[in-house]
């Protein structure tokens, strides 16, 4: 029963809704709630459904690259079948979990039930957070680099809560931040791939100090998890990681240029302000990655038409293309996820266990 319900803990229904409520209470406002008489602006003109169709096939790019990868890091062990459910409910973990836990914890638990050899689902895991960190650590310097002079960081004046956020503080939010992640990233590939023995020693030290104790358990099992993900990565081929990274590259790319994809829907812009668009997004993940909400939801909403804005002819108008950015982009993975699940459950036998576990109860 406790896998059933180890599971189904990070389901609930007021996860589920908690989500929904706040990015369709945002949107509803942005629609609704300032005294717009057109529901929309948007002309949909041939050219524009094209965009759209563009943006979607994206989003279907960037789900088969993460499919794609899981099926190598797993050294295909898992079938696309079982890396198709997976990677949904991965996603759909990550909706309904805050930004700054996504669905990682989720992950460890749903592989477990695929029968892996011990230590290789939080491998995994573990190996697929370097990747995306460390894509995320290459590309934040190309798009500074690519756009020269121009800011990344947006001004909140004309969006009405300047007083919440502005752009000293952004700033400040995002350097932390990335900071951060690169000292992370550097953590993870020297325990990867070079000393994992330091890095479970440094680990374990670290948490002995009395205010980390109640850490403590949970750590010596990461650094524990850690140099298992070394001992099963560390001599893979160069090919398997270029494979993998790949992947990678791809399925974030994708992911990203969505936006740049909705924006051309409505305004044409040239080559140099697609790496600005793409620039404000690797800002813009961070500030979701640290929200509080589940996915981001409602915060994303927001913060999209100071970022976006400059591109798009009106405010109003920037505000609906928020809406159907995270229609395509977010939504969709809690459906999904809703449909995915029992048929999840059943194929790997956790409804029948937890039945015949309930029946014994009963007699």
């Amino acid at each position: 029963m406790s896998e059933r319900s180890d599971i189904l803990k990070f389901f609930k229904p007021r996860r589920i809704l908690l989500p929904l409520v706040l990015g369709f209470g945002v949107s509803a406002y942005f629609l609704f709630g300032s005294g717009v008489t057109k529901v929309s602006e948007i002309t949909w003109t041939k050219g524009a459904i094209m965009w759209l169709f563009a943006a979607m096939g994206l989003m279907v790019i960037r789900d088969i690259g993460y499919i794609i990868r899981l099926r190598i890091l797993s050294d295909r062990k898992l079938s696309w079948k079982q890396c198709f459910q997976i990677i949904m409910l991965w996603e759909f973990a990550s909706a309904v979990s805050p930004g700054a836990i996504g669905g990682t914890a989720a992950a460890v638990v749903i592989m477990a039930q695929e029968r892996l050899k011990t230590g290789l689902t939080t491998a995994i895991v573990l190996v697929t957070s370097f990747l995306d960190e460390l894509y995320y650590m290459i590309m934040t310097p190309i798009a500074f680099w690519a756009i020269m002079n121009t800011s990344l960081f947006p001004n909140f004046d004309n969006v009405g809560y300047d007083s919440v956020v502005n752009t000293e503080n952004l700033r400040t939010v995002f350097w932390g931040g990335y900071i951060f992640l690169l000292v992370w990233t550097i953590f993870l590939a020297f325990a990867l791939f070079i000393r994992p023995e330091i890095c479970r020693g440094l680990v374990q030290s670290i948490v002995k100090l009395p205010f980390l104790k109640r850490f403590r358990r949970r750590a010596n099992r990461f650094s524990d998890d850690l140099f298992t993900a070394s001992t099963e990565f560390r001599s893979k081929p160069f090919s398997f990681w270029l494979k993998s990274m790949g992947a990678t590259f791809v399925t974030w790319t994708a992911r990203f240029l969505v936006i740049n994809c909705l924006i051309m829907l409505l305004n044409h812009v040239e080559t140099s302000e697609h790496w600005v668009i793409f620039g404000k997004q690797l800002v813009m993940w961070i500030l979701l990655m640290i929200a509080i909400t589940p996915g981001g939801s409602g915060i994303a909403e927001l913060i999209f038409p100071a970022f976006m804005g400059p591109y798009l002819p009106t405010k109003q108008i920037s505000r609906q293309l928020s809406i159907l950015w995270r229609l395509l982009t977010y939504y969709p993975y809690i459906l999904i996820g809703i449909m995915v699940l029992p048929v999840w459950l059943k194929r790997v036998g956790i409804d029948e266990r937890f039945r015949r576990l309930r029946l014994r109860k009963k007699t």
